[in-house]
């Protein structure tokens, strides 16, 4: 082979392909902020156990059953499984947690607890949301969680697949729900509850089925003697035997029963049993016609009734809660009273056992509680009532979110044009981690929210609020979430023709599919934002669409329509002198000057947005800025300079908790490395680049890192050692239909097996490369192209 068929002589400017493969700039909401590499996930060790049940009797052949699990070994590769099933309200999640606080110091790496809802009234959770959870807590950054469910549980086996957790997963409605959750090795254990008994768990997964009965006659009389014992004399027995019976002797209607006797100390049992016998008559089966389904209805009932009026009135109010759990603040807007009000009536719920208290912040219906209180609620209370304090949670949550966002996102344009009208008291934060925390406690009840205003005709507040979520969503990332709010609020806004907001909304749509890279849809998106935009002649929103366009166009490698956007866009904010966008409008263009043979002015482009954001305080802008220049340097030649600018770029990131940027530094790094005639020391840089996005399940960009891990190979001169790096890069970006990509891992592949005295498989890359190649126009492309056209002729000579 000739030496100047080295594939050395590549040229600098292609080693990294486009920017837009390292470096991505996005639309969060008015301003613009990098997507890219995160770091790699922090080890933490996760405690989700909530409270053990307090008084907990009986159920000792169970406890016994699960404890064997701890000694037996089961197979080898397969992880061990228990389903606890039974009727609603036989102790199911009771025993689950008993048993998981007694054996968690068999399992060192972590407890993992998820309430799946499937018989909840409200939305069940699904296994994307359960997971998007899990990783987030096993220390995998926001940006790091894969999209597709599969790539989730995929990452999730994979960050668990040498360690020791247990997996508790709660009211699970089927095995669809379940199989995704399910750990990969036998050192963890899953646990199960469901009121369904999950063949198919059983069947395929080798799980073990502990079927609960209600209690013995014996059994209820013991855990009724242990709540009251504190509080009451001991009772007559047969009237505690009575008592059991009318409870079905199931464990939640019995310590409801309990608590009632024990708030009432010096009245009889017999009397207690009196009142709940002629409760029994005025009230159907709450799911059924079976006698546990009455008793559970009429305890309900007989409970509810003997409640002060303003306990009872809450009670059936937050059954309207839109989400699975609430806060006492949440509470006192949909109760329309002030917090500490609130708190105390809570306080009486709890203490009645109608309410559970999962932490000292948070609280949560049973699910067949819920289901009650939405039936009182419905009976009890005027439609209008029901909507006005709909109308107060949702406020709240509007205006508490817009509170987080901004401080979260301080740069960001506040885009609730008029507060909400009901009057309701929004949180404040003290700063970041507390606006931080709320977001994550609550995120899990923004879609129920959104979908609770629309059903209840405000629209306005269902269009609200996911566009004040937008900029969260943009940098955490749930897709699932941001899909689902914000396509019912668009929809919201169209029924009340707010053509703002279904702007917003069409925006925020396309930024969540080209974060998820479903270009089609978001251009579809996109598009429909801006034509709204243009009829309403807002020219921000308008330098908005346009930079969305651009972004879409650069992920394409369209640069000369990207290039026409992004000039569109930066004298759009310029005119309205939005100082921060145009920042960021101009990295992204001076980037794009690079990709275009353009270095020296794309370098004069990214210091002046260097220089913007200096002095409008960005310094997150400020990185990227840096980011930008470092590789503008390097493939205009001038390393030193690059390496400046990729240290101070590094040094903000890291003074500033920056883990996009600093991630986005470690492949460019590599490349600087190479472009300096060091492939020993860009190898170990793209592998770990490699590793960390596979930990981080985004395979697009692990591919890059592989492709490049096998450029280095080659400059090293063991081009057999690259090719397996190659193909995995050829395979993922076929998958994932990125046409550049898949065009320049093609042409490496077909070079490595040139160099590694495989002609005849070569051949095949190259022609299927060129025909790729010969649909783009830019610099870099005909660069490719000439090389690769200039290959197969040399291979013909051969």
């Amino acid at each position: 082979m000739r030496q100047d068929d080295h594939p050395a002589r590549e040229n600098s400017a292609e080693i990294g392909g486009s920017a837009s493969d390292v470096v991505q700039a996005g639309t969060v909401h008015g301003g613009v902020h990098i997507h890219g590499q995160a770091n790699s996930p922090t080890r933490r060790v996760p405690r989700q156990l909530p409270g053990d049940v307090s008084g907990f009797v009986n159920r000792s052949k169970e406890l016994t059953a699960l404890s064997t699990a701890l000694t037996e070994r089961h197979e080898p590769l397969v992880v061990g499984i228990y389903v606890l099933t039974g009727t609603a309200g036989v102790g199911k999640t009771a025993l689950a947690l008993h048993w998981a606080h007694a054996a968690r110091h068999n399992f060192p790496d972590g407890q993992l607890y998820v309430n799946l809802r499937g018989h909840d009234p409200g939305l069940p959770v699904t296994p994307e949301q359960a997971l998007d959870r899990f990783l987030r807590s096993l220390g995998v950054p926001p940006d790091g969680i894969p999209v597709e469910l599969e790539d989730k549980s995929a990452l999730y086996r994979t960050i668990l697949a040498e360690q020791r957790v247990l997996v508790v997963l709660d009211n699970a409605a089927s095995v669809g729900q379940v199989r995704p959750l399910l750990p990969g090795n036998a050192d963890c254990l899953v646990v199960v509850t469901s009121r369904n008994r999950l063949s198919g768990l059983v069947v395929r997964d080798g799980a073990r089925r502990l079927v609960l009965d209600t209690l013995s006659e014996a059994e209820a009389v013991e855990l009724l003697k242990t709540v009251t014992a504190a509080y009451r004399n001991p009772d007559d027995p047969a009237d505690l035997v009575e008592l059991a019976a009318l409870c079905a002797r199931l464990p939640l209607a019995l310590r409801i029963a309990a608590e009632r006797a024990s708030s009432r100390p010096l009245m009889l049992l017999h009397e207690l049993i009196s009142e709940l016998r002629d409760e029994s008559g005025l009230w159907d089966a709450l799911t059924s016609d079976e006698e546990e389904s009455d008793a559970v209805r009429t305890v309900f009932a007989w409970s509810y009734r003997a409640l002060p009026a303003d306990a009872a009135r809450a009670f059936r109010l937050l059954g309207l809660h839109p989400g699975p759990e609430f806060s006492a603040q949440a509470a006192a807007a949909l109760i329309g009273a002030g917090t500490a009000r609130a708190r105390s009536l809570l306080d009486v719920l709890v203490g009645c056992h109608v309410l559970e208290q999962r932490s000292p912040a948070r609280y949560e219906f049973h699910d067949l509680l819920r289901a009650y209180a939405i039936d009182q609620v419905v009976t009890q209370e005027a439609e209008e009532d029901r909507r006005a304090a709909v109308e107060r949670v949702v406020a709240w949550y509007v205006l508490s979110a817009r509170s987080a966002v901004s401080i979260l996102c301080p740069l960001d344009p506040d885009v609730l044009l008029d507060a909400p009208e009901a009057e309701v008291t929004a949180l404040a934060f003290d700063g970041y981690d507390a606006a931080f925390r709320w977001y994550e406690e609550e995120q899990a009840n923004f879609v129920g929210a959104t979908r609770a205003a629309a059903d209840a005709g405000l629209h306005r507040l269902a269009w609200q609020l996911p566009a004040v979520l937008w900029s969260v969503y943009a940098i955490q990332n749930p897709i699932e979430d941001w899909v689902l709010t914000t396509t019912t609020g668009l929809a919201s806004a169209r029924a009340i023709r707010d053509r703002f907001g279904e702007a917003q909304l069409l925006a925020s749509l396309g930024m969540a599919h080209l974060q998820s890279h479903q270009l089609e849809k978001a251009e579809e998106f996109h598009l429909a934002a801006l034509a709204v935009r243009e009829d309403l002649n807002d020219s921000s929103g308008i330098a908005q669409s346009t930079n969305d366009l651009g972004l879409l166009a650069n992920r394409r490698h369209r640069l000369f329509a990207a290039r026409t956007h992004f000039e569109q866009a930066l004298a759009a904010f310029r005119e309205v002198g939005d100082r921060a966008n145009e920042a960021y409008l101009l990295s992204n263009l001076g980037v794009l000057q690079s990709d275009l043979d353009q270095h020296a002015a794309g370098i004069e482009t990214i210091r002046e947005s260097l220089s913007i954001s200096r002095e409008v305080g960005d310094r997150l802008a400020e990185s990227n800025a840096l980011i930008c220049l470092a590789i503008a340097h390097r493939r205009s030649g001038h390393l030193r300079d690059a390496d400046s600018a990729l240290r101070a770029a590094l040094e903000i990131a890291l003074a500033d908790s920056y883990p996009v940027c600093e991630a986005v530094s470690l492949l460019e790094s590599g490349y600087l490395r190479l472009a300096e005639g060091d492939p020993a020391e860009a190898l170990p840089l793209f592998q770990h680049a490699a590793s960390m996005q596979r930990r981080l399940g985004d395979r697009s960009r692990e591919a890059i890192a592989l492709d490049s891990a096998g450029m280095a190979y080659q400059r090293l001169g063991r081009p057999d050692e690259a090719i397996p790096f190659h193909r995995i890069a050829v395979s993922t970006h076929r998958d994932l239909g990125d046409q550049w990509q898949f065009a320049l891992a093609l042409d490496r592949l077909a070079t490595a097996l040139r160099e590694s005295d495989q002609p005849e498989q070569a051949r095949p890359q190259w022609v299927a490369a060129l025909s790729i190649l010969s649909t783009f126009d830019d610099p870099q492309a005909v660069r490719v192209r000439d090389r690769v056209t200039s290959n197969l002729a040399n291979l013909a000579d051969e």
